[in-house]
């Protein structure tokens, strides 16, 4: 049964495309806008895009069930001026472009659910719920800011609008956060990270797009989420974790400054480790969405599973 064309900007990397087939299986029909090229992956369509300004894509929001938007650079990079201001310019213009469309339609979508990050909460000693978490400042807390504050300023009064504060979504193939971790520890590279008493938020890609559907079905929901699970733990016992249901009992720990040169050679930044961060979400478990994977080890065992099982 077709449930209504669901339009994803930005949804060409490996979460979108990861999204788009869970949302085939519920019946959907995804649509990804995309800078690259034209193709098509069974029923999935994809269109061009800039991200930027209105063209033909826009024609594709009228009667659409929802947006999803996952524009944006990646921020796993040196923090650069010139890519601090593309991090910036890729999530604000699409975020904008998007409103633009979403106001031109006759039938707007009647939901919007736009990325953002659970980065935005300071650096954690206790949890971050949407209620009581508190915000952070920085870089990448200034960009979630920014990036909230331009997806609240669309004029789209007949849209509901959910801000997606994502954690680390882990589930199997190529490309994904699961594969960097793995290929860490099967090198023997997956001790201690830092002090490793930072906190990890995570969530399993099912529990992601189960999520997602859960919030374009509830028409009572707006405002921010937080999509993660409810149970965050120290980059210590992450670690001991993955080592242990890998099979590998060598992990060679990382000190701060240690990581500090090997950021600087793999062109990204440490603040993607050692930042803590204690993020749950405590208005998805109030209104009563229940997660399939709430503990870290039946998460990954279960994407091990499904890796050794398509291998």
């Amino acid at each position: 049964m077709h449930r209504g064309t669901i339009i994803l900007p930005g949804g060409a990397g490996y979460l979108g495309k990861a999204l788009a087939q869970g949302l085939l299986a519920e019946g959907f029909l995804p649509v990804i806008l995309s800078r690259g090229a034209k193709v098509d992956d069974g029923p999935v369509r994809y269109l061009r895009w800039d991200g930027e300004r209105l063209d033909d894509w826009a024609d594709e929001f009228e009667d659409a069930r929802a947006v999803i938007n996952l524009a944006g650079r990646t921020v796993n990079c040196r923090y650069n001026e010139v890519n601090k201001a593309e991090i910036f310019r890729s999530r604000l213009a699409s975020t904008k472009v998007v409103g633009e469309a979403i106001a031109g339609c006759r039938n707007p979508p009647p939901v919007w659910l736009n990325a953002s990050s659970a980065t935005i909460y300071r650096d954690a000693d206790r949890s971050m719920d949407e209620h009581t978490g508190e915000i952070g400042d920085g870089f990448s807390v200034e960009v979630c800011r920014k990036w909230e504050a331009e997806f609240e300023r669309a004029v789209t009064p007949a849209t509901r609008k959910v801000a997606l504060r994502m954690a680390m979504v882990f589930g199997p193939g190529k490309g994904g956060v699961f594969e960097a971790f793995h290929n860490i520890v099967r090198l023997g590279l997956g001790g201690t990270l830092g002090g490793g008493g930072q906190y990890v938020s995570w969530i399993h890609l099912d529990d992601f797009i189960r999520a997602v559907v859960w919030l374009i079905e509830n028409e009572d929901f707006s405002g921010p989420v937080n999509l993660s699970s409810p149970n965050p733990l120290t980059n210590r016992d992450f670690m001991a974790i993955f080592r242990a249901l890998c099979g590998q009992p060598i992990g060679l720990p990382a000190t701060a400054w240690m990581l500090e040169i090997g950021a600087f050679f793999l062109r990204t930044e440490t603040e993607l480790l050692l930042k803590s961060r204690r993020v749950v979400p405590a208005r998805l478990l109030d209104a009563g969405f229940s997660f399939e994977f709430p503990d870290f080890a039946a998460a990954l065992e279960d994407i091990l599973d499904l890796r050794r099982s398509r291998s």
